[in-house]
């Protein structure tokens, strides 16, 4: 994006949908069990709830330095991960990057919005200074040689490197059954709101960390469901952007044709500032302005896409969203997007030989397993990595896999990638649609070794394979447990997607505070 696309999506979001009610804080639990942070800081700045543009005006005063905001979140790492474990490791240098950022706020040399901010990276994004493992043991020797370009991104915009998040180990791509936010380097991330359900995956530690407030922002990657399901059951939000608008290149693969890094927080305007960055100089234009106080839904036209299959509580959920939208002026159908049955066939086939083509580039840069094939052998080797779930079923598979220069494939990823967009396409303009919004998320399952996931979750599955952008921002709860709103638009309409996004999180104030609860009642989803 340039730096003109990044003021203007600051000033869209700022002076439209969430500057009435900036700080968007929802509601806090009275109870809320999260350890103290420790040493306060500048009055008026409260971790769960304040937003980029406030932290900047805070150092730009001098009431608040980088150092202090990283020592805050370091102090809350060590109070709080033991709880959900969703931290990897914290960066050595963390200090030293915030120093230098107060420095340059001294100087009134900023770097932009950034500058100064903690961000934490799942570990499929490679650092040089920090192993970066995708969860898996025969990654675990010496980092990479480079940083992944996403990461120069932010290093370049004066980002503060945290550390790195748990993950489900090669992104939920080795079994059949795997139990997401496992991984045999990390263990198992829980879920902060109800600590035995699960955070979903494969972003799973990126999104718990957010959820307890361990980072400002963090970053997820995505080839179908991995940012915005676990930022919709872990109660924050998570933007897919449109395929191509940010680098692949440094970041552990499933496939080149779906895969996206993407930026998560724990609100809209934190989102859009990381992407900003992200994409810089691939982005669409300037974000287009979101609409007067309080009015940024007014005329807008969603589809409402129920997904019944995720249970009637979900779908309760979404009955009063849509009527607070409707409240708010915007025009809400229902509609059901074509095609779904036919990517579901397709989908898995064609990432089985994506997958081995672009793992088996990606280990040929690292120390370790050469390809998918020692891979396979690394694991059968290592009790460790079968201490969860035991299947590599998915590798084999991939394994035996007809290559991308197969016909057979190449027809079926150009039939995914055809019916993808015209589901999505014909569905907007047959409805004049600005978006089509979904359920994100089922309430998260008990994690369970044994049985693994329970996740069959479509909703993201034509933007995803389309390459389209989707954003999930919290939307309500069930019993406890968060349930995320997915509103999805065309390609490369991420700006206005975020716009929109802000306007829907300004109007269903959904945000809670988790509280860390051993469990729920029986009646809880299995």
């Amino acid at each position: 994006m340039g730096k003109r696309s990044i003021a203007a999506i600051t000033a869209a979001l700022v002076a439209g949908a969430l500057l009435t009610g900036l700080p968007n804080t929802g509601a806090r639990a009275a109870d809320n069990a999260s350890p103290p942070t420790g040493s306060p800081l500048a009055p008026g700045v409260d971790l769960d709830t304040v937003t980029i543009p406030e932290l900047q005006a805070h150092m730009a005063d001098g009431s608040l330095t980088s150092s202090e905001l990283t020592r805050a979140y370091l102090r809350r790492i060590k109070n709080v991960d033991p709880k959900i474990h969703s931290v990897l490791r914290t960066s050595p240098t963390a200090l030293r990057q915030a120093a230098a950022s107060d420095a340059r706020h001294r100087r009134g040399a900023t770097l932009g919005p950034l500058d100064g901010i903690p961000v934490l990276l799942k570990d499929n994004v490679d650092t040089h200074d920090m192993p970066t493992t995708a969860g898996s043991l025969a990654l675990a020797g010496s980092p990479p040689d480079a940083d992944a370009t996403l990461v120069t991104r932010l290093r370049e915009a004066g980002a503060v490197i945290l550390g790195k998040t748990n993950l489900s180990e090669w992104a939920n791509f080795r079994a059949t059954k795997p139990t997401s936010g496992w991984s045999a380097v990390g263990g198992q991330t829980h879920n902060p709101y109800v600590l035995d359900r699960n955070p979903c995956g494969s972003s799973s530690g990126s999104a718990a960390a957010l959820a307890a407030s361990l980072s400002q922002v963090a970053i997820g990657t995505e080839t179908d469901g991995s940012i915005v399901c676990p930022a919709g059951m872990n109660g924050v939000v998570g933007h897919k952007p449109s395929l191509g608008l940010v680098s692949q290149s440094g970041v552990v693969p499933i496939s080149a044709e779906q895969d996206t890094a993407g930026p998560m927080a724990r609100n809209v305007i934190d989102t859009a500032l990381t992407f900003s960055v992200l994409s810089e100089g691939r982005g669409p234009g300037p974000a287009p302005g979101a609409a007067d106080r309080g009015t940024g839904l007014r005329g807008k036209r969603i589809g409402l896409w129920r997904l019944p299959s995720l249970g009637p509580d979900v779908d309760a959920v979404m009955t009063r969203t849509a009527k607070k939208l409707r409240k708010a002026g915007a025009v809400v159908v229902e509609v059901t997007p074509p095609y779904q049955a036919r990517l579901a066939e397709l989908e898995f086939p064609a990432l089985l030989s994506e997958f081995h083509r672009d793992v088996d580039a990606y280990l040929g840069t690292r120390e370790g397993p050469r390809n998918l094939a020692e891979l396979i052998e690394f694991n059968r080797a290592h009790p460790e990595e079968q201490a969860c779930f035991a299947g590599q079923e998915l590798f084999e598979q991939a394994l035996a896999a007809p290559p991308t220069t197969d016909p057979k494939y190449r027809a079926m990823r150009a039939e995914l990638k055809d019916l993808s967009r015209r589901s999505l396409d014909e569905t907007m303009a047959a409805h004049r649609l600005d978006a089509i919004a979904a359920p994100t998320n089922p309430p998260a399952w008990t994690t369970d070794c044994a049985r693994g996931d329970n996740d069959v979750i479509p909703s993201s599955t034509p933007a995803a394979v389309a390459g389209y952008p989707s954003l999930s921002v919290p939307a309500g709860s069930v019993d406890e447990l968060p349930v995320g709103l997915l509103l999805m638009a065309g390609d490369r309409q991420d700006g206005k997607l975020l716009s929109l996004g802000a306007a829907v999180e300004h109007r269903l104030k959904a945000w809670r505070a988790p509280r860390y609860l051993a469990t729920v009642g029986s009646g809880a989803p299995r």
